[in-house]
């Protein structure tokens, strides 16, 4: 991979991918497409530092330290039964 890198005022610039937590409201219906969270969640409570939320299959409810980040929003079956991401 290549990055863009130029020379600025004698600094370096650099390509530089910028992350944000996503702000959840209670009641927002989200599915994490990879990783140990993979699923369909429903957000059940928030505070600055954790959010919680529940499993719309099995109840499962889970708090954790908030860590999704927003990539796109769009209309579609929740919750998703066939386990494929598009």
């Amino acid at each position: 991979m290549i990055l863009n890198n130029e020379q600025v005022g004698g600094l370096t610039t650099m390509s530089v991918i910028r992350f944000r937590p996503y702000p959840f409201q209670k009641g927002q219906k989200i599915h994490i497409t990879d990783g140990p969270r993979k699923g369909d969640w429903e957000v059940i409570s928030i505070d600055e530092k954790k959010v919680t939320l529940r499993c719309p299959v099995t109840g499962f409810e889970a708090n954790w330290a908030r860590f999704c980040y927003f990539v796109e929003e769009k209309d579609g079956p929740w919750p998703v039964s066939t386990g494929e991401d598009e």
